[in-house]
């Protein structure tokens, strides 16, 4: 396939998320590109509906054109998809189709009332993302790989929705359950006046045993995957839920403040992991901080 198709997915990676860049740029071809255009496709059905405007297709046409993928043309991501789908005949269309359905909800479903409501959400959104990553991290799978994978992906939505509870607030969205704001105090009023306090605190930390409980299932068998996939899926999650600990270092404060990872976190969190894989040093992953 033609090496700039590549290059616009590796783009779209480095320009939405430096932290999966960082942590997928070690594998070994083709798995690399193979998860640059996972995440590109993503990122195109989430600007659909996020921000419409920006967006080369609207959701319902992402949807006709990947029924139709041999005829899709007019974008780069459709010669994409289609070597993607070819060298890796165990990944299907099913879960691409599934996250579209979460990512449709997004403008229908605004206000959660139920714990399951959001953990279905994030399966949709997120869960699936590991179902597209697995047939490309691993050559084999099974039940519980495809649970893990799918707890990873929810274990992120969830440190997503926590960081980004101001953004979708001012989209009109509130991913934070009713019920479990109930459980805590804090009410719909508080929300929307942005109060900071021990309720709204002891609710967030609720979430993040969520999430932390989700990243352990996630990374129970990571000690079945090739090595070097296994240290590209561990240095994400160690990225992602050090967000968690951003967040606890801004006080709670997600309303105005954003959450992020500076590159000396990053850079110790890598150390770390890669101290746990001593047979990859001075191999792909050491190109990852490059």
């Amino acid at each position: 396939m033609n090496e700039m198709i590549f290059e616009r997915c590796e783009e779209m990676i480095k320009k939405g998320s430096t932290s999966f860049y960082h942590a997928f740029y070690g594998l070994p071809s083709p798995r690399r590109e193979a998860v640059f255009v996972i995440y590109a496709f993503c990122r195109i059905i989430d600007d659909s509906v996020d921000e419409p405007e920006k967006a080369p297709y609207s959701i319902h046409e992402l949807r006709e054109q990947l029924h139709e993928l041999e005829k899709a043309e007019g974008h780069f991501i459709w010669p994409a998809l289609r070597w993607l789908f070819d060298t890796f005949p165990m990944l299907s269309k099913a879960p691409f189709f599934r996250q579209m359905d979460g990512q449709l909800s997004d403008l229908t479903l605004t206000q959660y009332s139920t714990v399951d409501e959001l953990e279905h959400y994030c399966y949709l959104v997120a869960g699936t993302v590991g179902e597209m990553l697995l047939p490309v991290l691993r050559d084999d799978s099974g039940i519980k790989v495809m649970e893990s994978g799918i707890a990873l992906g929810k274990a992120m939505q969830i440190v997503n929705i926590i960081r980004d509870v101001g953004e979708d607030q001012r989209r009109g969205r509130r991913y934070l359950p009713l019920e479990m704001m109930k459980a805590h105090g804090y009410t719909e009023e508080d929300f929307h006046n942005e109060i900071i306090d021990e309720r709204f605190v002891s609710l967030l930390t609720e979430l993040r045993k969520m999430a932390l409980k989700w990243f352990e299932i996630g990374l129970s068998d990571i000690g079945t995957y090739p090595q070097v996939s296994g240290f590209a899926i561990e240095l994400a999650s160690s990225y992602y839920a050090s967000i968690l600990h951003a967040v606890e270092s801004n006080e709670y404060d997600v309303f105005t403040k954003r959450a992020y990872v500076d590159d000396e976190t990053k850079m110790h969190l890598f150390l770390e992991v890669a101290s746990r894989y001593p047979a990859l040093l001075g191999e792909g992953p050491k190109a990852a901080v490059s």
